[in-house]
């Protein structure tokens, strides 16, 4: 979740709360309970503070302000009212809160909470706000016919603060495996699938009886462009290649197989059977574009050419034997002219 992202769910979060603070602050006018009555003003003034902090993007500071604030207000509230009313609960929806107050201070300005030191401190605090009115009874004995009632509320509240956090914690959880994955099956200087990627594809491709092909694509003379234009023109080249190939091989799977080499796996679809003219005229397209391709170089003209080897499924007892098969007609081509596809 990106810090706009994290503003947006914590106004949302802050003005839930605020409105059921003036809530309470009916209910305890209601039930004479004057100290609590006047509890609440500087507790509604902490969630206007919080708004200031959510504007000023320190999310950190507010949550370790609010939520250690609540801690405080629910235990006072059992104190005086009592556990009959539920407000004790509110210690258990804690716990996730701050994880995730950990969570927020790293993804934001790098402090971090210890949320196990502060977990056993919300639940030494849980105990003692509890077992004070057990043992010497509430501050102020209010209509206990209502008791029920804010049982039931504070219970849906709490549970529902839990279901919250935990899907929030949950939900970035996956985002961030799946963006981990994502690196680390791209590659980062052509943004297209890496080896690792196109492993999993061969894979799979090698249980299914449908045929399938790969090339593999070799540029002509890499080494060269690097020695004579930079390590930075050679960069740009391999990206120029890999848009090259995704345009033009829209409907394979491309990857960046190592250093200059490229592989393309074809697999068979329901609309197109495979074929040496095909697959022969593909890779002759491709490498016709790569051949046409301008490239340029702070200024200076790039001119790049590929060979490529194509190699069928069938007839290889290993993914490696299959691969080695591409690679063995590509290096025929590049010994034997360049610029050309091997079948």
């Amino acid at each position: 979740m990106n810090v706009a992202g994290l503003k947006k769910l914590t106004y949302m979060v802050n003005t839930a709360i605020l409105i059921m603070v003036f809530g309470l602050m009916a209910f305890f006018v209601f039930a004479k309970a004057k100290f609590l009555v006047w509890f609440s003003i500087p507790t509604a003034l902490v969630y206007v503070i919080g708004y200031i902090l959510i504007s000023r993007g320190k999310l950190y500071e507010y949550v370790v302000l609010v939520y250690s604030w609540i801690t405080v207000y629910m235990g006072i509230c059992t104190v005086c009212l009592g556990y009959d009313y539920g407000f004790h609960l509110y210690g258990m929806s804690m716990i996730p809160i701050i994880f995730y107050t950990d969570y927020m201070g790293r993804k934001i300005g790098g402090k971090k909470v210890n949320p196990f030191i502060f977990s056993g401190l919300i639940v030494i605090f849980y105990l003692i706000s509890s077992l004070i009115p057990y043992i010497r009874g509430p501050v102020y004995m209010a209509d206990k016919s209502i008791a029920r009632v804010f049982w039931v509320t504070n219970s849906v509240i709490v549970f529902g603060f839990l279901i919250f956090y935990t899907n929030v914690l949950i939900k970035m959880t996956i985002r961030t495996e799946e963006t981990l994955e994502n690196m680390a099956l791209r590659d980062n200087l052509t943004n297209i699938p890496n080896r690792h990627y196109m492993m999993r594809c061969l894979e799979e491709t090698d249980k299914s009886e449908s045929a399938a092909y790969i090339a593999m694509i070799d540029i002509d003379s890499f080494k060269s462009i690097n020695d004579v234009y930079g390590h930075n023109a050679g960069d740009m080249v391999l990206k120029s290649l890999a848009d090259i190939m995704k345009e033009n091989c829209k409907d394979f799977s491309i990857s960046r197989w190592g250093g200059e080499e490229f592989l393309i796996l074809i697999t068979e679809k329901e609309n197109q059977k495979l074929s040496d003219d095909y697959l022969k005229e593909r890779m002759e397209k491709l490498r016709q574009s790569v051949e046409d391709a301008q490239l340029e170089y702070e200024g200076k003209d790039i001119r790049i050419t590929v060979t490529i080897g194509v190699a069928g499924k069938d007839g290889w007892p290993t993914i490696e034997r299959w691969v080695d098969a591409a690679d063995d007609k590509l290096y025929y081509g590049k010994n034997n002219g360049k610029n050309q596809v091997v079948m």
